[in-house]
């Protein structure tokens, strides 16, 4: 006999065996029928056996697969760690499943209670964040906005309207109607959306309500680039640079003419110089004592000064009135090898030995232009070493390097083992006709700081811890 688990399901048991034992013994009357039981009684013994095989299993399993999904449920709640059920004393399966149940109910309306409380809080936290946010961004002293990805503004605060000379609710419009007096910029934010690029301390123009121009410094920044390239966002960040701007011009303007007096003074003295050489010839020359050897030497002498006087006119005239610049790709290393083979024998005259290492990127250049420019800083620093000096060497270095913006740069230093630049003439050293040396117009370091900025890079001077002067050449890779 099957163990049965509760009354319910001994009950439903009983009730089947009696259904089927009913049927049995129906079947059983009928086979018995004394008119038909020789034709019968086979088919009804066939019929008697299959039905006892089939009620027999029938009884035992079809309770137990009725009421499997009542046995799992009494295993869960028996399972289940609830400390309000007592088993203090026996009860029945059902009340303790409705008491587990009811306990399981109280559990889940106290959890909710808890899901409750802490949506309260998570709410209430998002919106003092909202309105901290609010406060940074309304406190910020420098103007920002922000657009979404279909280019319409979403934070414009009061700085940025003040800076743009904007009025009225300026959030939800396109940046190109909301930027129209600031059309560079309005392009840095249209290519920022499109292509998820970085622009950091740009400086455009703005043209206010009043009608006065300004410069504006911008950063604008992709907010969560896309794998497509472009943008989900744009963060704008810009700053009144105006005065500054003026006051920097000034600035450059106050340099300029200071440079200007000294090369004008420098321009005076050289003049002066020559002219008074040649007034000096030509008084030389008037003495009619002279014999014919020493007349010859003197107009020599002379014809080498004029000589002199027109290569610093040319010199000067270059830098005042550059030629246009012819670029095409120019090999550094090429053009310093070519560069200390015209100036062999001076290297060999002073003693000094010339050096050339490192890695040397190719640079769109004027050839003839950066060529002179070598020249004039190879020469500088050859000439930079005082005879008395017992290490004679001048060493060119090249390397390759890059900017915070992703720029490849060529990159040339020129060291030599001279005594250094005083501090006090470091700042003077690219002005024309400024020169520390006995000899020489002070014409050929100007015009490399020329001939470098006119092509995109700089030139420095500076003094290495050895004590020698180091320019630094950087030129666009």
């Amino acid at each position: 006999m099957p163990r049965y688990e509760n009354r319910m399901q001994l009950a439903l048991a009983l009730v089947v065996g009696l259904l089927l034992l009913a049927n049995l013994f129906t079947l059983t009357l009928v086979a018995l029928a004394p008119a038909t039981r020789a034709e019968r009684a086979p088919l009804l013994l066939a019929v008697f056996i299959i039905t006892l095989v089939v009620s027999v299993p029938s009884i035992l399993l079809l309770p137990r697969w009725l009421l499997r999904p009542y046995r799992r449920l009494v295993d869960e709640a028996e399972r289940a760690p609830l400390a309000s059920v007592q088993r203090a004393k026996p009860r029945d399966e059902t009340e303790f499943v409705l008491e587990t149940f009811q306990g399981v109910v109280a559990e889940l309306r106290d959890k909710q209670r808890e899901l409750e409380r802490l949506g309260a809080q998570a709410s209430e936290r998002a919106a003092t964040a909202e309105q901290f946010s609010e406060r940074v961004v309304a406190s910020l002293p420098s103007g920002l906005l922000a657009f979404a990805a279909s280019g319409l503004s979403t934070v414009v605060n009061a700085p940025a309207r003040s800076i743009l000379g904007l009025d009225g609710a300026c959030e939800g419009e396109d940046f190109r109607a909301l930027l129209e007096g600031a059309p560079e910029l309005a392009e840095l934010v249209g290519r920022c959306l499109r292509t998820g690029e970085l622009y950091r301390r740009e400086e455009v123009s703005a043209c206010v309500t009043s009608g006065r121009a300004r410069r504006l410094g911008v950063t604008v920044a992709p907010i969560e680039p896309t794998p497509a390239g472009g943008a989900r966002g744009v963060l704008c960040m810009l700053t009144d640079i105006t005065e500054v701007t003026e006051l920097r011009e000034a600035l450059a303007r106050k340099r300029n003419l200071e440079s200007l007096g000294e090369m004008s003074a420098g321009l005076a003295h050289e003049f002066k110089n020559a002219l008074a050489t040649l007034h000096g010839y030509a008084q030389l020359l008037q003495n009619t004592k002279l014999d014919e050897g020493a007349r010859s030497s003197a107009t020599a002498a002379l014809l080498q000064e004029v000589r002199g006087l027109s290569e610093m006119v040319t010199s000067f005239l270059n830098f005042a009135r550059p030629k246009p610049l012819d670029f095409g790709d120019v090999s550094l290393k090429s053009l310093l090898e070519q560069c200390a083979a015209d100036l062999r024998t001076l290297y060999a005259e002073r003693r000094v030995a010339l050096a050339i290492e490192g890695d040397f990127a190719d640079v769109r250049a004027d050839e003839r232009m950066l060529r002179q420019a070598l020249l004039n800083l190879l020469r500088n620093a050859a000439e930079a070493i005082h005879d008395d000096k017992a290490e004679r060497h001048v060493t060119v270095r090249g390397s390759r390097e890059r900017d915070a913006t992703g720029h490849a740069w060529a990159r040339v230093e020129i060291e030599d083992t001279g005594t250094g630049i005083p501090a006090e003439d470091l700042q003077r050293m690219f002005i024309p006709f400024f020169t520390t040396k006995s000899k020489g117009h002070g014409i050929g370091l100007a015009l490399a700081h020329r001939v470098a900025t006119e092509h995109g890079g700089t030139l420095s001077a500076s003094n290495s811890a050895r004590g020698g002067a180091v320019f630094t050449l950087r030129l666009p890779a």
